[in-house]
């Protein structure tokens, strides 16, 4: 079961920006909407997969057939990958939506559904070894709250993309610096286990995976269990 983390937040508020820290020879980006990564050296870092797939760290498309292959190639043939990247994977919903929007009733809902359900669980699949980030933008309900934008109330009830997180960070721009928040302030939706992190960490994908590894293998004595209990 890979480790597998969900990113929320506005467009331009440091989703793709966190990928910076990742060594790029241990990083694949599964780019949904094929635009240029915003940091420096990223066209130099990260090129594009190669035929046979054993080479290259980087592909394009919003088809989830060919999505699913990819995550797919990444966990079995590419033991060199540590860190995958699904970036603005709410839009394999829109863009599948767009296609088939001259559909009438309501199959297409359910199909979009179970696509992007499969979609998460070949996530979750993959070997043990390897992060899984996946980047999402968001949508404000009537309360005020926030959630992974999606299409229709169907796919939220089906889908509940949240329950399949652990680990749910959310943007923030603080003092004009990238943020992320990591745990549910009543607006955002960010969730992370117990005294794991403060309320605001850096957008470092890097130092979240490092943080995830040391406090899933740390030691913890009886007087700390009967602390928690």
């Amino acid at each position: 079961m890979s480790n597998s983390v969900l990113i929320l937040g506005d467009s331009g508020t440091g989703k793709s920006t966190s990928i910076r820290t990742l060594p790029p020879e241990e990083t694949f980006v599964l780019n949904i909407l094929g635009k240029s990564l915003p940091f420096r050296g990223s066209s130099k870092n990260y090129s594009k997969l190669s035929p046979d797939g054993l080479t290259g760290n980087s592909y394009s498309s919003h088809d989830f057939t060919t999505v699913k292959r990819i995550i797919n190639l990444v966990d079995k043939k590419r033991p060199d990958i540590k860190y995958l990247i699904i970036d603005d994977a709410g839009y394999l919903i829109m863009k599948d939506y767009v296609k088939n929007a001259l559909v009438k009733g309501f199959d297409k809902f359910s199909a979009l559904a179970k696509e992007f359900s499969e979609t998460i669980d070949l996530i979750k699949e993959c070997r043990n070894d390897l992060f899984c980030f996946i980047t999402m933008h968001v949508e404000i309900q009537p309360d005020g709250k926030t959630k992974p934008k999606t299409i229709g109330n169907m796919i939220d009830r089906s889908v509940c993309i949240e329950g399949n997180f652990t680990y749910i960070f959310h943007t923030a721009i603080i003092d004009k610096q990238y943020k992320f928040i990591t745990n549910n302030d009543s607006v955002h939706m960010a969730k992370s286990p117990l005294e794991m992190f403060p309320q605001y960490i850096d957008n470092d994908l890097l130092f979240i995976a490092d943080s995830i590894k040391e406090y899933e293998n740390e030691d913890v004595s009886q007087w700390d269990i009967f602390y928690l209990l």
